[in-house]
């Protein structure tokens, strides 16, 4: 009987430290989440200097970013969209470099707010616009029927309504 009270009490101090041993994991964590590496720095403020030239919620370019990209500034769809913000060729001028973070988040924010313009301030539909384009909005008037574009839609906004409370 005695042996197996002490089983149960090394057990419950194993998992007591244990438990202590994720908590800390788990602080961490968050204390590197709010660390970003000098570069995923770099990145934000660029993503900050672009939505405030354009007049966007920096935690919605943000958001954009991270649905579209994943924050890789060298990424390309298979639709050939470029770069962190997921812009297409079209959008750029022939000199300028669409994996250059400064310049992609400069071209997908000023496109974004254009969107935004075009479809009134209704974010849904100038999200639905960036993904999907802005004549498929207008010939489905609304967000189109896509489930790709649904989706994208109810991703982005729920990472901008989840950030721009912490991210400012």
């Amino acid at each position: 009987m005695r042996y197996r009270t002490w089983t149960l009490v090394v057990r419950r101090q194993d998992y007591l430290r244990l438990l202590g041993l994720v908590a800390l994991w788990l602080l961490a964590m968050g204390i590197a989440c709010l660390l970003r590496s000098p570069s995923q720095q770099a990145i934000w403020q660029l993503e900050q200097r672009a939505a405030i030239r354009y007049g966007l919620p920096p935690a919605l370019v943000a958001a954009v970013v991270e649905v579209e990209s994943g924050g890789n500034r060298y990424a390309v769809s298979s639709r050939g969209a470029l770069g962190l913000m997921q812009a297409t060729r079209d959008k750029f001028r022939p000199s300028q470099d669409p994996f250059d973070p400064a310049t992609n988040l400069d071209v997908g924010a000023r496109y974004l707010a254009e969107q935004l313009h075009t479809f009134h301030g209704n974010l849904s539909l100038a999200l639905a616009a960036y993904n999907a384009g802005p004549g498929a909005v207008q010939r489905y008037h609304g967000v189109p029927p896509y489930p790709e574009t649904r989706a994208y839609v109810r991703q982005v906004l729920a990472l901008y309504r989840r950030w721009r409370t912490r991210r400012l």
